[in-house]
């Protein structure tokens, strides 16, 4: 197998990920949004936080280019603004971690 060199715009585009990936509220909001669009309104409940918390994580997102909103009428539905993101976060859900026992407790982690 060959492995090409990743460009500074790959790096970029990885670490963009990563930071999105890092939030549990934003990992969520990617996740949600691998099978169809959604409405914030709708985010912000599934995934148990204020309108407001979720406005700022999908501005966070639409920053970073990983998702796009889609007028419709007076809101706006949000979706994957890459259609290789959805299959790409199927294969990390497959990934195994093995974490050391006592590497992270709880919100204290920084792994």
């Amino acid at each position: 197998m060959t492995s090409a060199l990743a460009s500074l715009t790959h790096t970029a585009a990885v670490a963009r990920l990563g930071h999105a990936l890092s939030d549990p509220t934003r990992a969520g909001v990617l996740l949600a949004l691998r099978e169809s669009p959604r409405y914030p309104a709708d985010l912000a409940e599934t995934l148990g936080v204020s309108r407001q918390a979720m406005s700022n994580h999908l501005a966070c997102l639409r920053g970073c280019g990983l998702v796009e909103s889609e007028p419709d009428g007076r809101r706006s539905s949000y979706r994957l603004a890459d259609r290789h993101l959805a299959p790409a976060l199927d294969m990390l859900m497959r990934v195994t971690l093995l974490v050391e026992p006592d590497c992270c407790t709880g919100e204290s982690c920084t792994c």
